[in-house]
């Protein structure tokens, strides 16, 4: 269940889907099965599909992706810093 904004260093607790964005990420991706080509007659590994939210003020600069072996990360919107120093 979403509690927070994904931002580690962020406090601002989840209320509304509209104040912020929400995230739908597969996080099966990073298993060692997607690597190597699948057979046929194996099985296929099921999708582990995780909600992560980040909030308006977050979400402004920032977005998230996953990473092998990191998992889920914030990274920086592009032409984020920019926009950022244009308004200061």
């Amino acid at each position: 269940m979403l509690s927070k904004c994904a931002n580690p260093t962020c406090t601002t607790p989840f209320h509304y889907l509209r104040d912020g964005k929400l995230f739908q990420i597969d996080t099966s991706l990073g298993g060692p099965r997607m690597v190597e080509p699948l057979l046929a007659d194996e099985p296929r590994q099921p999708h582990r599909i995780e909600f992560f939210w980040l909030c308006a003020e977050c979400s402004s600069t920032m977005t998230l992706a996953f990473q092998r072996g990191k998992g889920v990360v914030m990274v920086p919107l592009p032409g984020a810093a920019a926009r950022q120093a244009a308004a200061s």
